[in-house]
């Protein structure tokens, strides 16, 4: 045992989790002597506990701040650095692995051969070139087919789990009750609950491999719910990869949306409505360079409002989906389209009322503008929002994100929902990949 290799697993609670589970959980010749957390506030300072660890880490194992790399590297003598978070520049990837290598140790990124878990039941893998591409409209397109034709379809989404890492090992969501149960930030909101409230069921956590398992025994097929733009935890039987032409290449650029594009049967290149020709022309451009094999989908998201009056000639705030906005580095969703097209006569600055945790956001992430992340990884962190929102003057709230935000926030002042839904625009479609693949 004293010769184990000692590794170190940089991550952002999700994948690295993952990784340690189906390669080094159970190896006996490698030694995780700790995790490192970025992207996500909170998730730093926790261990990763000895329930979900196995008998080769009685006391679990630590999980520090990114910034700590260095010292931690020369603490433990570690010799191999494993890289495993998503949606980060390949320049950004590369400047880890410079400063892995030059204290001592390897550099790697764990492939889908290690990782992809296999399934008893058919899986069909939805995944993105970068977060904020549509993955979400995309799986409730197929599991509305699925479910249309008699099939018992439970999705699994990629892990957030913020909170008690064991209490969190295997999550079934099937009703609000179970996101209070499960005391869900709103990141955690914005993916389950349009999930539960067009009446599926969606599973997500820790331990993709006993989360499988349950899920296999209720399920005809599996969906995977990418998060990010990372690559699928299960081996899929169809794998769909959704790419963005707002942001024309970037599949190209960001790790690791172009293992994706690699290893797309389909691509879904979406949101064709509102992208200008020059972007859509440069993204298939982009996607038929690496895998011009791959059956290409033409969509469009076109944003429906719950009420239209609150929008039409109203100073509006906007708030949008967190992750997008911030390391998605999207400028727009949903509300904004909805408020342009619309005629919204102002979007209100929430820089101007911004306090605490938010006023933070924006000072991390200046590229935000005029839009309000919605932010809410804790309870004061919700408080600030909550604030925020109320004190901006704004006569009405778009809410862009996901999630029905007055079901976490007490707002002061009238609002309304922007969603998306994808709408296939010529053929094929993916009613026609899945009855050639034998899914309908």
């Amino acid at each position: 045992m004293t010769d184990r290799i000692k590794v170190l697993i940089m991550g952002a609670a999700g994948r690295d989790f993952h990784n340690f589970n189906v390669v080094f959980r159970d190896d006996p010749t490698h030694e995780v002597v700790a995790f490192t957390a970025t992207q996500i506030p909170y998730i730093n300072d926790r261990r990763y506990p000895p329930e979900l660890a196995g008998p080769l880490y009685p006391d679990g194992i630590p999980i520090r701040d990114e910034s700590e790399l260095a010292a931690l590297c020369r603490e433990h003598g570690v010799q191999e650095v494993v890289f495993a978070y998503s949606d980060v520049t390949y320049e950004y990837v590369m400047h880890r692995s410079a400063q892995a290598n030059a204290l001592g140790a390897d550099f790697r990124l764990l492939g889908p051969d290690s990782t992809m878990i296999r399934s008893t039941k058919p899986v069909i893998a939805v995944c993105a070139v970068r977060t904020g591409a549509g993955k979400s409209q995309t799986s409730r397109k197929i599991q509305t087919m699925l479910r249309a034709a008699g099939k018992r379809v439970v999705s699994i989404r990629h892990p957030m789990p913020y909170g008690d890492l064991a209490a969190q090992a295997v999550q079934r969501y099937a009703t609000y009750e179970d996101l209070d149960r499960y005391q869900c930030t709103i990141e955690e909101r914005e993916e389950y609950e349009p999930h539960v409230a067009a009446g599926n069921v969606i599973y997500a956590g820790v331990d993709y491999g006993a989360i499988l398992k349950q899920a296999e025994e209720e399920a005809d097929v599996i969906l995977w719910d990418g998060g990010n733009n990372d690559f699928s935890f299960y081996k899929p039987d169809l794998y769909v990869t959704v790419a963005d032409p707002h942001r024309p290449g970037n599949g190209l650029r960001y790790y690791p949306g172009e293992v994706n594009l690699r290893l797309a049967d389909v691509v879904v290149l979406n949101k064709i409505d509102t992208a200008d020709r020059a972007g859509i022309e440069a993204e298939l451009d982009a996607v038929r360079s690496v895998n011009p094999d791959a059956t290409i989908i033409m969509g469009a998201s076109p944003v429906t409002v719950d009420d239209p009056s609150l929008v039409r000639g109203k100073r509006v705030l906007v708030v949008e989906d967190g992750p997008t906005l911030t390391h998605g580095e999207m400028k727009y969703g949903a509300g904004t389209v909805a408020a342009r097209q619309l005629g919204a006569r102002e979007l209100v600055d929430p820089r101007r009322s911004a306090v605490g945790e938010i006023k933070a956001t924006f000072e991390k992430y200046p590229g935000i503008g005029v839009l309000l992340p919605a932010m809410g990884y804790s309870k004061r962190q919700l408080a600030d929002l909550e604030l925020t929102i109320n004190t901006s003057g704004a006569d009405a709230v778009v809410i862009g994100t996901p999630l029905d935000l007055r079901r976490v926030v007490d707002l002061k002042i009238p609002a309304t929902r922007a969603r998306y839904d994808l709408q296939e625009i010529g053929s094929p479609t993916l009613e026609d990949v899945l009855k050639e693949r034998g899914f309908l």
